[in-house]
Parts: structure tokens; sequence; C-alpha cells
């Protein structure tokens, strides 16, 4: 899957940036994917995102270096009306729902349709079903899930940032579908809205 390029390879040098989105209802481990994504940590009791954060991390393919550069948006409802400012322009988007909700796999479907119809066009959805490792309490069956991400042209992985399963696979996967242009400039990021320490189980 990857690739160990050593530094002075051309294909090392090739950095191509591009702006990745999480969206989901509140408590489905959005924070905890991107955290464990980043910093390979995992704590099971994550502060929910007041707004949005912003993160970056690469990925190596065999071809080409991937940077995301990643807005951690709110899942809360009264955050919801910020989410455009975050996925407007993004080249990929990740729609996380809890196996063991079902509405947050309603909501995961209200966020893709949201996308598809104010999205970027060409955007790269993935659907992940997370809180995989709680097999014992899931009530969002795989095979309904993937079928639906089949019929809507989206990636589709289950994950769990808890014990890591499938997490780096989910933004490897996203970055093989990318178009892979000339590299682009660092692009300034927007401000970062404060975090406030509100303490809510979400993974």
């Amino acid at each position: 899957m990857n690739s160990n390029i050593g530094p002075s390879s051309p294909a090392a040098s090739r950095v191509h940036h591009f702006k990745l989105v999480l969206l989901g209802d509140t408590a489905v481990g959005k924070s905890c994917l991107v955290v464990r994504f980043v910093r390979d940590e995992f704590f099971e009791f994550q502060e929910p995102t007041i707004g949005a954060a912003f993160l970056t991390q690469t990925v190596q393919l065999d071809d080409a270096m991937v940077k995301f550069e990643i807005w951690d948006t709110a899942g809360q409802e009264r955050y919801r009306s910020l989410a455009p400012m975050y996925y407007r322009g993004a080249s990929a988007a990740i729609v996380v729902y809890d196996i063991t909700n079902p509405d947050s796999f309603a909501g995961a479907k209200s966020w893709v349709k949201e996308l598809q119809r104010r999205g970027d066009p060409n955007v790269v959805i993935a659907l992940a079903g997370n809180k995989a490792d709680l097999e014992g309490r899931r009530k969002v069956e795989f095979e309904e899930a993937a079928a639906y991400a089949a019929e809507n042209g989206l990636l589709h992985l289950e994950t769990s940032a808890k014990n890591s399963n499938n997490v780096k696979a989910l933004f490897v996967e996203i970055a093989k579908k990318l178009p892979k242009n000339p590299p682009q400039p660092e692009r300034e990021a927007f401000p970062i809205m404060p975090q406030q320490p509100e303490k809510q189980g979400c993974c």
C-alpha cells in the first residue's frame, strides 16, 4: 500500500496538498479518527470540537506524497450552519457514522446529500463506519452501509479509532483517488476556533 521512497527519489519530492473535511453527527468519533491518524493517539474521552479544528498529515504513496490539510468539524447541530465554510473547496470528505447508532447513519446520509448538492463536484467522499471495535453493540450492518456507498459512488471502510483498525487505510485510499496534478503551494489555513474543555465520550 505504501512505499518506502528515499528522500532523494523524485517521487518523494512531489508533495500534493489537499483540503479534507470530516463531517458527521456529534460523538461518532471524528476527532478520535483524526488524532489517531495524525498523532497515533487515542483518548477515551475526547473533548467535543468547537467549530472546527485544523491538523495536517502526509501519506506516502508509490508515486507521490499527499499532504492532507484536515478540517475536523463539530457535530453538534448548533454548528451545522458553519459546515459549508469548511467543506467549500475541499478535495475530499470523510463522512463518519457510529456503527452502534443508526441515527448517526441517517445523519451521515444527510451529510452526503449536502456534499453532493453543495460541495465541489469532484470531491472524493469516503463513508467511515467508526467504532468497529464495538461489534457486540452493532446496529448498522456492514452490508447496508456498503450498498449505500456503492449506490452513491463513495469509498466505504469500517474503522476503529480505539484500536486503529483501518484508520490509516482510510486516508491512503482517499489519497489514491485524488488527482496528482503539479504540486500546489501551501495554503493559509483559516483561524482555528478555540477549544473548550467539555468532556464527552466519543469513541
